[in-house]
Order: C-alpha cells, then sequence, then structure tokens
C-alpha cells in the first residue's frame, strides 16, 4: 500500500499544523457516513529556478469554495490564507514536487439538515502521475457519469468518486489499464479522474460542458492549444468517432498528461510520438516548472 504519511508529517487542520499520525476525526461525521464533502487535487514543483511554486493554486482553492457553496458547506477561509497554509505545509515537510489534498469536510450529523460549520485539512506527500506513465489501454465503461440533474456535477465532491472508482476497478478487472466513461445519452464524457482529448487530422476535439468536471488541468491544455496555435473544439463526442481518431490522452492534475494506446483494443492511426498529444505532453511539462517551451 502506498504511504502517505509518517511520524514526522505535518498536516493544516482547522488553522493548526499538527502531525499527521495525531490528527482525528469525529467517526460521526456525515463526510463519512455519506460522503459529504468537497476536496481538490493539486500539484507543487521545483522549478526551472529551484523554487517551489503550487501549480495554479488559486484556481484549485477557487473551485474548492466554489464546490463547498455548491453542496452548502460553510466556507470560513480566504484563498489567500489557505495558499499561505499550503506553502507551510511543504515546507514543514521538506516538499517541492508534491501532490497537495485540501478536504473540506462535515461534522457530526446524522441529519440532512444544513451544517453552521465545516473543518478543513490540508494534506501533502510525494505521488508519481497518477496513471503511471505508459500508454494506456483504456476500455468503454459500464458505468455512466450522473444525470447532471441529480447532482452538481460542477463541485469536485467526496461522494462522486465512487462512481469513478467503481469504473476503474471494472477496467482493470478486465485487463485494462483505466475506463472511459459516457454521458447518460451515451456520449463520451471523461475518465475516472481525468478529463480527455482526442486527435484526428491535426485537431483536438475534448467533450463539452455538462456531463464532465471541468478540470483545470484541461483548461490548461486549452491555454497551450491557444499558446501553440492547435486547432481545439469543445463538443459533443460520440464512441464511434473516437474510434476512428488518430490519437487520445487523459489530462488531470493527478496523471498530467498521458497519453492512450488503445482504445477498447483499436490502436490508434498516429504513434503517440508523432500526435499533437505528446506535443501537449511536453510543453506541460515545462509550464509547470516554469520554463520556456520551445516546439522542434
Amino acid at each position: 500500500m502506498a504511504t502517505y504519511y509518517n511520524n514526522e508529517t505535518i498536516l493544516f487542520l482547522n488553522g493548526e499544523y499538527i502531525k499527521a499520525a495525531d490528527a482525528k476525526t469525529d467517526l460521526y461525521s456525515q463526510s463519512l457516513h455519506y460522503g459529504y464533502s468537497v476536496f481538490e487535487g493539486i500539484r507543487s514543483y521545483k522549478t526551472a529556478n529551484g523554487d517551489t511554486k503550487i501549480f495554479k493554486a488559486e484556481e484549485h482553492f477557487e473551485r474548492l469554495k466554489n464546490s463547498a457553496i455548491a453542496l452548502n458547506l460553510p466556507w470560513h477561509w480566504t484563498i489567500e490564507e489557505l495558499i499561505t497554509a499550503t506553502y507551510e505545509v511543504l515546507e514543514r515537510n521538506n516538499l517541492q514536487d508534491a501532490y497537495i489534498r485540501p478536504v473540506v469536510f462535515a461534522p457530526a450529523n446524522m441529519s440532512f439538515v444544513q451544517n453552521t460549520e465545516s473543518h478543513i485539512t490540508i494534506q501533502a506527500w510525494e505521488m508519481q502521475p497518477f496513471l503511471g506513465e505508459k500508454l494506456l489501454r483504456v476500455m468503454t465503461s459500464s458505468f455512466q457519469r450522473p444525470n447532471p440533474k441529480a447532482f452538481m456535477l460542477q463541485a469536485k465532491a467526496a461522494g462522486h468518486y465512487v462512481n469513478s472508482i467503481l469504473a476503474s476497478q471494472e477496467a482493470k478487472a478486465k485487463g485494462f489499464d483505466e475506463a472511459l466513461l459516457t454521458d447518460m445519452n451515451g456520449n463520451v464524457a471523461e475518465g475516472p479522474g481525468a478529463n480527455m482529448f482526442y486527435e484526428k487530422d491535426g485537431r483536438l476535439f475534448t467533450p463539452a460542458a455538462g456531463h464532465i468536471l471541468m478540470g483545470i488541468t484541461r483548461a490548461t491544455v486549452l491555454e497551450i492549444c491557444s499558446e501553440l496555435d492547435i486547432p481545439v473544439e469543445e463538443k459533443m463526442i460520440t464512441t464511434e468517432e473516437l474510434k476512428n481518431a488518430d490519437a487520445a490522452f487523459f489530462c488531470g492534475t493527478a496523471a498530467e498528461i498521458i497519453g492512450w494506446e488503445s482504445y477498447d483494443d483499436l490502436p490508434f492511426n498516429k504513434q503517440w510520438g508523432d500526435s499533437v498529444g505528446k506535443l501537449i505532453q511536453q510543453a506541460y511539462k515545462h509550464k509547470v516548472i516554469e520554463k520556456e517551451f520551445k516546439p522542434i
């Protein structure tokens, strides 16, 4: 099993910096019993000049705030104080290249009445790319993304990820590396913890808003496309359309940019090394460490 902390690890909990081994949470919390919490996945990097930089810190904590408000979890903090606290957690744990997990969670409450308080923790640990670094064999999941009218899908809510876990476990049990979920209409949506793009004739396509979590890495890919003059379109995508793609990739803070080897056992028309996705992957690696990228 992965080790996320040891006896010396420090985390932030409700305004205090304490040892992870000493941290406690209430076993009667709505978050434990009902999955009622929101979180973020953030990365920090050692930049090209040696500094520690949290990538898109403001965007991540703004989304955390918006997720909490969307789910009626009381929000008591400023973005600035949480960013400051996160840098303090990194420094106290002597981390530069790190994965950061803030969580806003609920108090003890077995009823469904709205809470008047929330708790927050910020944790950090070293973590390699979530989906590894090898090209992925991806399958269409039998699980679909929830109906947008059933959940606040724009919120990064803990309970939503039961859907992701089931889809990912199903794919791995069938010998694949990861799943691709469709929406309630059978169109392409996203991976269990990442957005997706595919390439066709030099253009990139990605599912439009509505049934997906609007990822911050997804937005960064769109920025890179603008910077490199790569045409990209957000639209409804069918699974049949995807099977005729030249290449495809997942993107997410935890996964970063990772290419696909095949989709439902069908290989793509292009080698990953010749794809637009590979160029995006290289540009992204430069962007997060604040190093200038010059395409060859």
